[in-house]
């Protein structure tokens, strides 16, 4: 995306936060639900969502005749999600890897899971540029690698030496949040030696506490979430600090219990909160430019989210959902921990025909904002009880 393109972008965003504030959960009866709200100009679309085999597989009326009404197997308690091939992972803490396949119109579980690929709680799944699926299984102490036909390949790290809750693939190496350490350890992929580690005897903001959630920018620059930190913190393949998203508070732009991060291909970093039940969405030089979700029960709200994915590949998989007039770029999974929605797909993308304000114009709005409030005058002192 070249710097004009990529202007318009950030506008429209910052445009979506000064008009929209806070307003985003949307009644569980208003259909489509866009993000923000109307009469806001919409970014974000909810789709639909995932949570057993009744959402994918369509019994026939004869077929139930037959052979009887089909037990819903559903998703119990995800955490992790990812999507490749048509496929969507949803990894059930309580179980093992769901597969929802949106072309076979199948639900079934990992084929590779057993075994030697065998899980016992999968808690966390990232696709690597190859296509090889890594699961974390702090459990087991192990990141089980299967391939695009999910059968188990290898496993990364020693069980009973360290937690790990979350993997990222980048340039041959395999990058893994290690809860219980603070630390990242990375491995080679092709030998599955491991060649590093940073984060826990790291100086300053490098200095990690309890990382896990990893993401990868385009450029190959690494996002941690810390939750002991209240941050997405941004660090370069050797653990140098670079910069932070957030920090601890209830206000836009803060975090109270940050999990997973993920960034998109023009450097936008989305983060969730599983205590605002929401997810941020944070412009590459760290600024807040809006966010989704909201807590209730509701068509695109969320209730303890816990992962976010992008996907820009299966987009057509999904058209039936989009609303005609708006073009949706990429797919956005989150995933809720309970409640009747559990795998989320939204929509990011923008109204045809529609003019978004300038960039210009909504940095001038930001800065005049803020100019009021410091002029305000502070609020006089509450009355000393008695």
């Amino acid at each position: 995306m070249g710097c004009a393109a990529r202007s318009r972008l950030v506008a429209s965003l910052l445009g979506a936060l000064v008009l929209a504030g806070c307003s985003a959960t949307r009644p569980a009866t208003q259909a489509p639900v866009f993000f923000p709200p109307a009469p806001d100009l919409p970014r974000i679309q909810y789709l639909t969502s995932f949570t057993g085999l009744k959402d994918i597989e369509r019994q026939s009326a004869f077929n139930r005749f037959v052979i009887g009404e089909k037990q819903d197997l559903i998703v119990d308690k995800p955490y992790g999600v990812a999507m490749a091939d048509g496929r969507i992972y949803a990894c059930d803490t309580n179980s093992t890897v769901a597969v929802f396949d949106l072309k076979a119109k199948t639900f079934s579980y990992l084929a590779g899971a057993t075994g030697q690929g065998a899980l016992r709680q999968p808690i966390n799944i990232s696709i690597g540029q190859d296509g090889t699926r890594y699961v974390t299984d702090p459990v087991r102490g192990q990141v089980v690698a299967f391939d695009r036909g999910d059968q188990f390949v290898r496993a990364y790290g020693q069980p009973g030496d360290w937690k790990p809750v979350d993997a990222a693939a980048f340039g041959g190496r395999l990058y893994v949040a290690d809860f219980d350490h603070g630390r990242i350890v990375v491995f080679d992929i092709a030998s599955g030696s491991q060649v590093s580690s940073f984060g826990d005897k790291s100086e300053g903001d490098a200095r990690l506490s309890r990382p896990t959630n990893l993401a990868f920018d385009t450029s190959g620059f690494l996002y941690v979430t810390d939750v002991a930190r209240f941050q997405v913190v941004k660090l370069d393949r050797d653990g140098k600090y670079i910069a932070a998203f957030g920090r601890l508070g209830d206000n836009l732009g803060h975090f109270a219990r940050p999990k997973g991060v993920a960034v998109d291909r023009d450097g936008l970093v989305y983060a969730v909160d599983a205590a605002f039940n929401n997810v941020q969405i944070f412009m590459p030089g760290g600024h807040l430019a809006t966010f989704f979700g909201g807590p209730g029960q509701g068509p695109g709200n969320l209730d303890l989210p816990a992962k976010v994915a992008i996907d820009y590949d299966d987009v057509g998989l999904l058209r039936e959902y989009v609303q005609p007039g708006f073009h949706v770029d990429y797919l956005v999974l989150v995933t809720s921990q309970f409640g009747p929605h559990r795998v989320n797909v939204y929509g990011f993308g923008h109204q045809e025909g529609a003019q978004y304000p300038t960039e210009a114009d909504l940095l001038r709005q930001i800065e005049e904002r803020r100019a009021k409030a410091a002029a305000a005058p502070a609020p006089a002192p509450a009355p000393a009880g008695k």
